[in-house]
């Protein structure tokens, strides 16, 4: 299609005689375009200009507008040294032109008009700076450098910032850049002489392309956004830089990164520079404390240019004023600070992708989104038709009526039509960003707990000004949610407590304050689980996931948890980053899955088994980082290697929030005496060390915490016996030297990482034991000795212990072990094992149903009272241990009306299973 045929728009000549002194050239070309040209002219002195110049040219231009632009930017490309002044003008002259023409006649689209503009401007700098560098090669300026090294300018790169660097470079643009080189390309004593000759190099480039002539000029250059450009020479080492921003980087620099590309120069260098730049400008944690940079930011950027105050149409200020193009930059900009870290798809450099994106994964609606991208849009057009009218670098709307005149004639509307939409648009950016950046205030609530809150000053997390600054805006919604709660002076003590954990607050307080629905969220929390309420004071990262996505989504199963924490795991290189990453990402998880079940999204036993999900991730990871890091110092596992495997309720598949890990460690040596390595050990001491690294690993506070608790007393011989077992000793032990409850415990026993070949072995040791031992007899006497034992010693505390007691979990699963350790079954449930021992035999199907019964109401009782108090309950229990937020939360955890009828509920069920445990172990009185 020919250019006449893609115009679907016109401007309309505001001066006559101009729009026919500038159309009078082009006769023979069709009415659009004769149009298009005299409505440019007639409204822009600048186009009339342009046209007299550039007119023969753009007569064969406008034949193909595109191949037009990319023979123009091929030929400065190769522009000469003695050339670059005139040729660059010339270029820049017609490239003007010919985009104009496109963007005012609808031919290019906002992206294609920034984008010729934009790869305009990376021509001009990349040919002068190769050019240039060239010269000083020549003049043997730069050490060590040859005349082919000219071709990557001597490794200087230019980083194009701002819009040049997300391609949206307005009309009249100035060009931002830092210019930077690569120290490692010269010898240490080259290093002065080298970076003299680049600020020689800058210097020029900045001349050649700024410098106003009888040409024009190419582009107006500032380098204004280099490190501390007060004090720091115009061309910096990327060393000097890089150092720069690790200690002094400030929140405005992270934000102007986001834009930032390598454009001109030594391109492969220049990326490689930013890439280093990616942990300071994309954060690990999301980082609220971005908003109230990006919004004193932007009230000091007012009060400078005196942009304060209601929205006036003359002279207001499109890019800057309320409700302009950069209220809606640092919209996008700031929200992708929060969580670009987290999530690389919000990485964007151009705004409406960057909008696009945020509404992808729910950083904004999409009617938000939407809105925004069309108002982004609009306020270009009009930015771009006032600096087309005379060529400078303006964002003022006009100041009279005759300055509207001619900017409504240039947007082809009339004047009321423009300023009605234009006051629209800018009330509605302004209303949609305020509101982001600084929330309504919200009265002050009345004295509702002063006891409690007046001690708030002294928390750690209020110790700051700025924290405090915030908390107060924040407070008043915080107490009206609070005085909300069903019971509020207990979700106030919650909530201090989750407070007075707090190690600061900017973070925290800042996320409350621009995520409302998180304040709801921690007061639930308060309201009905003070212990989770209190992890979230030491653990408050973990809010990240809340917001990072992916956190109402679906249960991604065991296979995609691992997936994900071996993604984490690979982007750390040093072993102690790996662990605390791993801590972060559990934790995070964690707390997912303790705030699904709080909130009813899933049951008791769907959290069971997703916590058991978590731990099996994390050991199936974590454990060959823990082998690799061992070996580096030992050498490789001697023989085949060895496995973890998980006991007790991990074997089983069904952990609560407060679970520890129940662990042994078996290894095959294959008969080799020792590893091979730096430090070399005797087979049995190197897996004993590596099992205590793998503890140590799991177990140790470091700065984001422990992973888990460890016990390893399941293990052959207990706490006596070596942390580590040999398989070749694994089964002969099982079979000859084992007490009962070493084979009951075996029936929950499932690898979870290590050696493929190891494992298989191991499962199929476990199944021989579990056949043949179960033939034997004296197990129902061993068991009812155990039982006996376990009352002696650990009695029940009272009618509320879901865990311990007759007919009580610890009980029913003991039970269950047995009967499918008689039954030779390798099934590790709780309820499997129940029916295995029904289908046996062992038991009818009523003793099976009364058994599971009461495996399921202690189950849910316990996990409930783990979550909310982290603790199980006992005889303890009334209103000021279990508020009236966990009382609920248990009751609808256990579909009962009152805690009486849970009481007499649990009495009932339990001692029926008591009795049908007594039956199986052959205790006649049948009381358990």
């Amino acid at each position: 299609m020919n250019f006449a045929s893609r115009l679907t728009r016109s401007p309309d000549p505001y001066d006559a005689d101009r729009a026919a002194e500038g159309v009078a050239a082009f006769g023979d070309c069709p009415p659009e375009v004769r149009g298009l040209i005299a409505g440019a002219a007639g409204c822009s002195p600048y186009l009339h200009g342009l046209l007299a110049k550039e007119g023969d040219w753009l007569k064969g231009a406008l034949d193909d507008p595109e191949a037009a632009l990319e023979a123009e930017l091929a030929t400065a490309a190769d522009l000469a040294l003695g050339a670059l002044m005139p040729g660059l003008r010339q270029a820049k002259r017609r490239v003007a032109l010919l985009t104009a023409l496109a963007d005012l006649g609808g031919v290019w689209s906002l992206e294609e008009v920034t984008g010729a503009l934009t790869r305009l401007a990376d021509v001009a700098v990349d040919v002068t700076l190769k050019r240039l560098v060239a010269a000083e090669i020549k003049r043997g300026k730069l050490p060590g450098q040859e005349p082919q090294d000219a071709e990557t300018a001597g490794g200087m790169v230019s980083i194009a910032m701002g819009k040049g660097g997300a391609h949206e470079l307005n009309y009249s643009s100035d060009i931002d850049l830092i210019c930077l080189f690569d120290e490692t390309r010269f010898d240490p004593d080259s290093y002065h002489d080298a970076r003299q000759a680049f600020v020689r190099v800058t210097r020029k480039m900045t001349a050649t392309l700024s410098d106003l002539t009888g040409d024009g000029y190419v582009f107006r250059t500032d380098l204004r956004l280099r490190p501390d450009p007060s004090v720091t020479p115009v061309c910096l080492s990327m060393e000097a830089a890089e150092r720069y921003y690790e200690s002094l980087g400030r929140t405005w620099e992270r934000g102007a990164y986001i834009k930032a590309r390598a454009s001109a120069g030594d391109i492969a260098a220049g990326e490689a520079f930013l890439q280093t730049l990616t942990p300071f400008v994309w954060r690990k944690h999301l980082d609220f404390v971005a908003i109230q940079d990006a919004h004193d930011m932007r009230l000091r950027i007012r009060e400078h240019k005196g942009l304060g105050g209601e929205i006036s149409l003359p002279g207001h200020d499109m890019k800057l004023g309320r409700g302009g193009i950069r209220e809606i930059e640092f919209f996008a900009q700031t929200r992708q600070l929060i969580a670009g870290g987290r999530d690389p798809a919000l990485r964007c450099r151009d705004t409406v992708g960057a909008l696009a994106a945020l509404a992808q994964t729910d950083w904004m609606t999409q009617e938000e989104a939407d809105t925004l991208t069309a108002h982004y849009r609009a306020h270009r057009e009009v930015e771009h038709r006032l600096q087309m009218l005379r060529d400078t670098q303006t964002h003022a709307l006009p100041q009279s009526d005759e300055g509207f005149a001619r900017l409504a004639a240039f947007m082809g509307t009339d004047v009321a039509t423009l300023q009605s939409d234009l006051r629209a648009r800018l009330e509605e950016v302004h209303t949609l960003t305020e509101g982001f950046f600084a929330p309504d205030e919200v009265p002050v609530a009345d004295d509702f707990g002063a006891e409690i809150t007046d001690r708030w000053a002294t928390y750690p997390a209020l110790r700051s000004p700025r924290s405090v600054e915030i908390f107060k805006r924040l407070k008043p919604q915080l107490m009206e949610a609070l005085k909300d709660a069903a019971k509020p002076h207990e979700a106030l003590l919650a909530f201090d407590g989750f407070l007075k954990s707090l190690p600061a607050g900017v973070q925290v307080f800042s996320l409350f304050e621009a995520n409302p629905k998180l304040t709801t969220l921690i007061v639930d929390i308060a309201a009905t689980a003070p212990a989770l309420a209190q992890y979230l004071g030491r653990n408050a990262a973990v809010f990240d996931a809340v917001i990072g996505g992916d956190f109402w989504a679906d249960w991604p199963g065991p296979d995609g948890l691992l997936a994900q924490v071996q993604e984490v795991l690979a982007r750390e290189d040093d072993y102690e980053d790996r662990l605390d990453a791993t801590r972060r990402w559990m934790k995070e998880w964690h707390f997912r899955i303790g705030v699904h079940h709080l909130q009813g999204l899933i049951d008791a036993e769907t959290a069971g088994r997703q916590y058991a999900d978590l731990a099996r991730a994390v050991l199936e990871a974590l454990f060959p980082v823990v082998v690799e890091q061992f070996a580096e110092k030992h050498g490789a596992p001697p023989g085949r290697g060895a496995v973890v495997v998980g006991m007790g309720s991990l074997g089983a598949g069904r952990l609560h929030a407060a679970s520890d890990l129940d662990l042994i460690v078996i290894y095959d040596g294959a008969g080799v005496e020792a590893s091979e390595g730096r430090r070399p050990l005797a087979t049995r001491p190197y897996y004993a060390r590596l099992t205590q690294a793998l503890v140590t690993a799991l177990t140790a506070p470091m700065a984001e915490g422990r992973l888990y608790e460890v016990d390893m007393r399941l293990r052959p011989s207990g706490g006596q016996g070596p942390v580590a077992t040999a398989l070749a000793g694994f089964e002969p032990y099982q079979m000859e030297e084992a007490w009962t409850w070493e084979h009951l415990a075996l029936t929950r026993a499932r690898v979870i990482a290590g050696d493929a070949g190891v494992a298989a072995d191991v499962e199929a040791v476990r199944e021989r034991v579990l056949q043949i031992k179960g033939q034997e007899a004296g197990i129902a006497e061993d068991v009812a000795a155990m039982r006996a034992r376990i009352a002696g010693s650990k009695p029940a505390q009272g009618q509320w212990d879901a865990k311990v007691g007759p007919g009580r979990l610890q009980d029913v699963e003991l039970a269950a072990q047995m009967v499918a350790l008689q039954a030779g079954s390798t099934v590790r449930a709780t309820a499997a094992q129940i029916e295995a021992g029904r289908a046996a035999g062992l038991l009818d199907a009523a003793q099976a149903e009364t058994l599971t019964t009461a495996a399921d109401l202690c189950w849910r009782v316990q996990a409930a009272a783990q979550l909310v108090l982290g603790t199980g309950l006992d005889a303890g229990l009334n209103a000021d241990k279990l508020g009236e937020g966990a009382r609920r939360f248990l009751l609808r955890e256990t579909d009962t009306q009152t805690l009486d009828d849970l009481a007499a509920r649990m009495d009932k069920t339990c001692s029926a299973a008591a009795r049908v445990i007594a039956q199986l172990v052959g205790e006649s009185d049948g009381k358990g």
